[in-house]
């Protein structure tokens, strides 16, 4: 059988060992409810807050303001609907992006329909908000600007910083869906002013199905899900307590571990572009050069489409993801692409390859070699190529 090389961790990472060790015992030796008083009970109890410290110490913040979900969707959705449902006598204006992830674009389509007003920034070319737009933008109705810590598909990150403290001065809510930069980027919440910062653990080697949703105390919310008083009565539902204890060890060995780590990844980036770059011509590298996640390279070749790409790299053992959003049944280009200025046929043509901890630059080497097969392969079968040449 082939051999998998896997270049798809902005899509999901694989679990570790030392994380599923810490999750086993919650399965069926500590299965206490932690809302349970007696002793099996506060033992879960004793985990998920424990979890929820190691949670808190990554990102500075308090326990108290750390609430555990699902997944980032879900973080999302109680972050942005629960400032808005809360904060709806104060006004109805939310700004976010036009690059968002589904969660918060779905999430702010469905509360325009409420009767919300969305404003959508647009990015330049590298996929950046202009700050003077951010704050042209701004109404005496504006309660909350969404916009994502860095972007899933080209890897661009934000100057959260600068959006942070525009928030502050004009005493708005900042949520950040920093889904993609957790164990990526040492983020501090208050140095950088965020409000509400929603994770999922699954991106930094915990499991699927867990998230967490940090609230800066004082910020007004509303729960949006009934039934017990379960994360302060915000989130209702019986903990997992496993899923929680996953997350909180995977957060806590990745910013362990945090400066080699990421730096290997931007070696691994940096030598896979400059060698794709020197080996294939009519390509496009998409994304800021630098202001960008060290793992993340996107790049659009031209005259090729990327579900066929992505087709012919899997029947060689290689795992990655397309700019293309043909594989989710649609014939629409990526919508981030199009928010950057790329025209809908390169946009198709776009690879998206994500590393992780376990890549090397043999790696980078197979999939570079096998890209110059393919690429040459399918563009022999494009007429738009034959009338390039």
């Amino acid at each position: 059988m082939e051999k998998i090389r896997y270049f798809d961790h902005a899509a999901t990472t694989p679990t570790k060992e030392e994380v599923v060790k810490e999750m086993l015992p919650y399965f069926s030796l500590n299965y206490g409810n932690p809302s349970s008083i007696y002793s099996i009970g506060r033992k879960a109890r004793k985990a998920v807050e424990e979890a929820r410290q190691k949670v808190s110490k990554a990102i500075g913040a308090s326990n108290k303001e750390i609430y555990f979900t699902s997944c980032g969707s879900e973080s999302d959705n109680l972050a942005i609907k629960g400032v808005a449902y809360a904060n709806r006598k104060k006004g109805n204006h939310i700004i976010t992006t036009k690059i968002e992830h589904p969660a918060v674009l779905h999430t702010c389509q469905n509360l325009e329909k409420q009767g919300f007003e969305v404003t959508y920034l647009n990015v330049d070319s590298d996929g950046l908000i202009r700050l003077e737009e951010l704050e042209q933008a701004i109404t005496n109705s504006t309660i909350l600007i969404s916009i994502m810590f860095a972007n899933n598909e080209i890897g661009t990150i934000q100057p959260i910083k600068e959006i942070g403290e525009i928030a502050k001065r004009h005493n708005i809510y900042f949520h950040t869906d920093a889904v993609q930069a957790i164990g990526n980027v040492k983020i501090d919440i208050n140095e950088l002013n965020i409000d509400l910062l929603s994770m999922s653990a699954h991106k930094f080697y915990g499991p699927k199905g867990m998230g967490a949703l940090y609230v800066r105390t004082g910020v007004k919310f509303d729960k949006i899900q009934d039934g017990g008083h379960q994360e302060k009565n915000k989130r209702a539902g019986t903990e997992n307590v496993a899923g929680i204890v996953g997350l909180g060890k995977a957060i806590e060995l990745v910013y362990e571990n945090f400066d080699e780590y990421n730096q290997k990844l931007k070696n691994l980036r940096d030598y896979y572009i400059s060698q794709v770059e020197e080996k294939i011509p009519y390509i496009k590298i998409n994304g800021h050069r630098t202001k960008r996640l060290p793992g993340n390279a996107n790049i659009s070749f031209k005259f090729i489409e990327g579900e066929s790409l992505l087709l012919n790299l899997d029947m060689k053992g290689i795992c990655a993801s397309s700019g293309s959003a043909c594989t989710s049944g649609s014939l629409e280009p990526s919508h981030v692409l199009v928010a950057i200025g790329l025209e809908p046929e390169i946009a198709h043509g776009s690879l998206r390859v994500t590393f992780g901890e376990d890549n090397t630059k043999e790696d980078v080497d197979f999939l570079v070699t096998t890209l110059i097969e393919v690429v040459d392969k399918l563009r022999k079968m494009s007429p738009l190529y034959e009338e390039q040449k």
